[in-house]
């Protein structure tokens, strides 16, 4: 198993590129089981995740072809892919590929528009929370689909179609959003969402269908209306850019000091957690291709955060803040209100030498003189890269264990840091 090893104390000075958004491909990946024609999307960045849903997807009858590179850039960042669902060969989602990749349930949408049915198995729980899957259901029932649950699969039936309807959801929530709008992207009438998730993913999802037919509108509101249409076409997209791996990256660079220009981005996409980063007193400014930040070394300013749905500061980007948090002059609080049981990097941060108290779904953060390299573990996706953040701070040999789920939501994250004169290597065991 990899593991990645970090010597703390450089400063990060150059550019680093900034992937297309895993969140953003992975929905527009399956939105290719829509149509018979083929789906070409464009900077999809190369991650565990991405290779997992071409497996699925194939398990559905898409075929796959991967060209081309983005400029300017060496072998090995984002592709462009080629999906084509000609026939759909089986409407079963099975217990052994949902559980390796949560986000392989939302092929229940497309499924039952264009099939009429579909069998999926229940994701479970996750290291970061149970995430039920309530909303889907009501909102699936809600456009006249037929639900029953048995042994540990959603029977879904919709022999007439997607129906005309409408649903409100209690909160939001972006996978069952997304869900929605595809499977209403089919419907017999017209479809409202209320309530909807207004992440920039949501929105990139609405734009690819429209490309390919569909009558969408509203996407980045709460409320989406979708005028649905007998068939869907082919079509080309690009992927937008990660609004996470660009936070990450700018924290990151708050963290040990430096220069960077992040390219191929935009701070459109996340402005709460770039005003949040400003007041720790790093510079943060956009530019015509991406954004500067700049920390020249002096102290952070502690910062309270409450992470809350976009617009509102990310969830994830909760936990690098944290790691930025140890090293503020004075005290912080950084409050989860998305998901439980995602505080698990508290008691690896704690290896390093960071002071954080828990109480229920807040953190305090007292910040320390001095972080100290140390064995630590990765627990989840976002966890694991706030180790790597705390580690360039820390003084001496930092080694992060099962890094596997660092690859499955940044893109070269040891190449890119190390171009701006990080010590970062991959350890093969």
């Amino acid at each position: 198993m990899d593991r990645i090893r970090i010597v703390g104390g450089n400063r990060l000075n150059g550019v680093i590129p900034i992937s297309g958004a895993k969140n953003a491909a992975l929905p527009l990946m399956i939105a290719s089981l829509l149509t018979d024609d083929t789906l070409t999307l464009e900077n999809v960045p190369h991650l565990a995740d991405v290779e997992q849903l071409i497996r699925i997807l194939s398990n559905h009858g898409v075929d796959y072809s991967v060209n081309g590179r983005r400029q300017r850039q060496d072998s090995g960042y984002s592709r462009t892919i080629h999906f084509t669902a000609r026939d759909i060969v089986d409407t079963t989602a099975p217990y052994e590929l949902v559980s390796k990749m949560r986000a392989s349930f939302w092929v229940i949408g497309p499924l039952l528009a264009r099939m009429g049915e579909a069998r999926v198995s229940l994701p479970g729980g996750c290291a970061i929370g149970t995430r039920p899957v309530d909303l889907f259901i009501d909102g699936l029932k809600a456009l006249g689909v037929d639900i029953d649950i048995e042994g540990g699969y959603i029977n879904a039936r919709a022999p007439k179609g997607i129906q005309a309807g409408r649903y409100d959801f209690p909160k939001q929530s972006v996978g069952a959003t997304h869900v929605l709008m595809m499977a209403a992207s089919l419907a017999n009438g017209a479809v409202e969402i209320h309530n909807a998730a207004r992440e920039p993913e949501v929105t990139d999802l609405a734009d690819c269908l429209n490309a390919m037919g569909a009558c969408i509108s509203g996407a980045g509101t709460s409320t989406i209306l979708i005028e649905g249409v007998s068939a869907l076409s082919g079509a080309r997209h690009r992927v937008l850019p990660d609004r996470i791996e660009t936070g990450t990256y700018a924290m990151a660079v708050a963290m040990a000091g430096g220069d960077v220009v992040l390219e191929d981005t935009s701070a459109s996409l996340l402005d709460a957690a770039l005003d949040t980063l400003r007041s720790t007193g790093t510079e943060v400014t956009p530019t015509n291709s991406g954004i500067h930040v700049r920390r020249n070394g002096a102290g952070l300013e502690p910062v309270d955060v409450t992470t809350d749905p976009f617009p509102g500061f990310p969830t994830d980007l909760q936990a690098q803040f944290m790691a930025l948090m140890t090293r503020a002059n004075g005290t912080s609080r950084v409050t989860e209100t998305i998901f439980e049981n995602r505080f698990m990097h508290v008691q690896e941060l704690a290896r390093l030498g960071a002071d954080i108290a828990l109480s229920g779904q807040t953190a305090t953060i007292t910040g320390v003189d001095t972080l100290k390299g140390a064995q630590v573990m990765a627990t989840d996706l976002r966890a694991s890269v706030s180790l790597v953040i705390a580690a360039l701070a820390a003084e001496g040999e930092t080694v992060v264990n099962r890094v596997y789920h660092l690859d499955r939501g940044f893109e070269r994250l040891e190449e890119k840091l190390t171009r701006c004169g990080a010590t970062v290597e991959r350890l093969s065991s």
